[in-house]
């Protein structure tokens, strides 16, 4: 046969058992592992003395009392969970009550209703019914799958749902409210993580005033991000890793024990958990030296920090093994970075960012004016805050989908720049009548504006093709059947298994099978696009109204048009002796 005929595989009953993995043997060895070696920890810091140096307000060493580990570590990590909502200096601390309607919690209520306002749209990301399939399967089964199970051009093909606790939350929330719960937990992630921003640059800059602005201004940048995906919770775990980071750096040292489980939730969730390390490693190495110089500054660690840095490092990595797939998870990210070269250079995501644009203009507005601060203000920086925004910055640059990753790099930076012309918040000045005024009219606004299920299903009427499946409902056309990439995930979730798909957002297995750069020819409709659909036995065709191929197969001979609406468009191929052309 040819380079281009696709050999269809169907898994005996044998296979389909050994293609899936049990969820209660995966983790076992893994998690009694984790637990002897948390046990060995915590036993080495019962039998350990040393010498921890508490940092006061200005990043200066204060006085260094001898702590004993083990009960200093406990007593530590519930002191700093009982504090952790706490957004000013400790002198500043109050009541939960009136911190909860407090100045600063009011403005953390403006800030998500002005991500509420672009999230009313319900733009959800193609990925998301896919991902919403697979929590369907894993929760329906107990089983991981290993193999691709759900297209046409590459059945068998080893694939890990790698995201898998990401898919089942989505699979949940789902099942149990439909569209109307995916929209609340979109919001509620978006929330999370603009609130945990606001949290990460109130805590560096000792003024929430400034970190309100600071998320404000960033908000337009990154509105049309908060996509609900996976990521979303990644997103949300790379800013709590740089508070916990920013609270051990001034002195609070027991919160950094979260880091381990929160690496474990994060492995299984989103391959974004090697920026966490990365911002881990930066802020250990960083306190290996003494610095001072200009407006660069690195303070030392002690030995018991240190000690506390690198048994929390360890058992964070010890963590990324903790996963259905044991260490294959850890390894995607390099993968994806070395392997899927086709995926990284025509995905949109990935591309640069694009400064001819107003996003990209907005973005290169608020460079300038932060460089402009540093020749005028001459601010110090902390040598790990300033190597992770500029990583962050390059990473940026070169792909469009790290803006967010590069976002909680720059806030804290931003919020100290702003604290220099805004005034801090006064406890003392609160209105807190108004402040629950104005959060209640926040709270009932959402509530009362909050979009129907009609209205969401109008929503995915606009945008995906609901019509034409309902076509294909009614009329069945041929099989197998070529869908455009946007679509794959939508058919997986909506045909439900009954048709395999030709593409969908799982770049990675059709990279490494050749049909992501065939898939590429076909949609920029190359000289062999009609040979390519010949050699997959492409016998229909479900795409959008607008792009080249439609044109292409409207002027063929070999295809006849059978539907069409304001979006999509359906092909099937001509049999002999049909003649004419039958739109719906």
């Amino acid at each position: 046969m040819g380079r281009w005929t696709i050999p269809v595989v169907t898994p005996s009953p044998a296979e389909v058992h050994t293609s899936r993995i049990d969820m209660k043997a995966s983790f076992q060895p893994a998690a009694v592992w984790f637990s002897r070696f948390l046990g060995a920890v915590g036993t080495a810091f019962a039998a350990t003395d040393t010498e921890t140096k508490i940092r006061g307000p200005q990043n200066r060493p204060a006085a260094s009392p001898l702590v004993r580990f083990g009960s200093q570590d406990r007593s530590a990590l519930v002191a700093g969970l009982r504090s952790a909502l706490r957004l000013e200096s400790p002198g500043a601390r109050q009541p939960l009550l009136k911190r909860v309607v407090s100045f600063p919690a009011m403005l953390g209520a403006f800030l998500v209703v002005a991500l509420f306002v672009p999230l009313r749209d319900f733009t959800l990301d193609p990925d998301v019914w896919w991902h919403i399939k697979v929590g369907q399967a894993i929760l329906a089964t107990h089983h991981w799958p290993t193999t691709d199970p759900y297209s046409f051009t590459a059945p068998g093909t080893p694939w890990m749902a790698y995201e898998w606790v990401g898919d089942t939350l989505l699979a949940a929330v789902q099942r149990a409210w439909g569209l109307r719960g995916l929209m609340a937990l979109d919001l509620a992630l978006g929330a999370t993580v603009l609130l945990a921003l606001y949290a990460l640059a109130s805590l560096r800059s000792r003024n929430s005033k400034a970190a309100f602005v600071t998320c404000l201004l960033l908000l337009l940048l990154t509105a049309v991000s908060f996509s609900l995906r996976p990521q979303m919770l990644g997103y949300l775990f790379l800013v709590l890793t740089l508070i916990i980071l920013e609270r051990f750096r001034q002195g609070r040292i027991g919160t950094l024990w979260l880091l381990p489980p929160l690496f474990l939730v994060w492995v299984n969730t989103h391959g974004s958990f090697v920026v966490g390390l990365f911002a881990f490693a930066v802020y250990g190495l960083s306190g290996l030296v003494e610095i001072r110089w200009g407006g660069l500054e690195s303070i030392r660690w002690t030995a018991g920090e240190r000690i506390r840095l690198g048994l929390a490092f360890l058992a964070s990595l010890i963590a990324l093994t903790i996963t259905p797939y044991g260490m294959k998870v850890a390894g995607y990210p390099i993968d994806m970075a070395f392997s899927q070269p086709i995926n990284v250079a025509s995905i949109r995501e990935w591309q640069p960012i694009a400064f001819n644009l107003p996003f990209g203009k907005l973005f290169l507005a608020l460079l300038v004016g932060f460089l402009l601060a540093q020749i005028v203000l001459r601010p110090a920086w902390q040598l790990a805050e300033l190597t992770l925004f500029l990583a962050g910055l390059v990473a940026a640059c070169l792909h469009v989908r790290f803006f967010l990753v590069f976002v909680p790099f720059c806030a804290p930076l931003f919020a100290v720049l702003l604290s220099r012309w805004i005034p801090p918040y006064d406890p003392g000045k609160d209105k807190y009548a108004l402040n629950v005024i104005l959060i209640t009219a926040v709270v009932v606004g959402m509530v009362r504006f909050f979009p129907s299920r009609e209205q969401l299903a109008g929503h995915i009427a606009q945008h995906w093709p609901e019509k034409a499946l309902r076509y294909i409902e009614q009329h069945p056309p041929p099989q197998p059947m070529y869908n455009t990439y946007g679509y794959g995930g939508y058919l997986i979730y909506t045909l439900n298994g009954r048709n395999k798909v030709f593409i969908d957002g799982r770049a990675d297995i059709y990279e490494r099978t050749g049909v992501l750069a065939d898939y590429m020819s076909i949609a920029r409709v190359a000289p062999t696009t009609l040979s390519l659909l010949k050699a997959y036995n492409v016998q229909s065709c479900l795409i959008e109204r607008e792009e080249p191929l439609a044109t292409l197969l409207a002027a063929s001979s070999e295809w006849q048009k059978v539907y069409a609406d304001e979006l999509s468009v359906v092909f099937v191929r001509r049999r002999a002796g049909d003649s004419g052309v039958s739109v719906h």
